[in-house]
């Protein structure tokens, strides 16, 4: 992974962790549930942009790094890969 990629997600992450223990309080703090589901959401659409940068990354990377070394095997090995990724993916 990048460098730039790893630092921007793991910034991304460092917030995300303060919106789940704010959600937490939240909760312990009887907020209306519509408010804590909006957060969660939040939380959800970051996270999932957290995933589309490493699967960015990825692509950029490591299928590129094997489409340009010529190898058959380790081009089927990272598409399956990310077939396998892609599959499990929820909308």
């Amino acid at each position: 992974m990048k460098t730039k990629t790893q630092q921007a997600c793991r910034s991304r992450l460092n917030r995300i962790e303060g919106q789940v223990r704010g959600i937490s309080r939240m909760i312990d703090d009887d907020r209306y549930c519509i408010d804590v589901l909006m957060q969660i959401q939040a939380v959800r659409a970051a996270l999932r942009k957290v995933e589309d940068e490493i699967l960015r990354d990825h692509v950029q990377h490591c299928v590129h790094g094997a489409i340009e070394s010529g190898s058959r095997d380790a081009q089927i090995e990272k598409v399956d890969e990310l077939l396998r990724v892609l599959e499990k993916r929820t909308p």
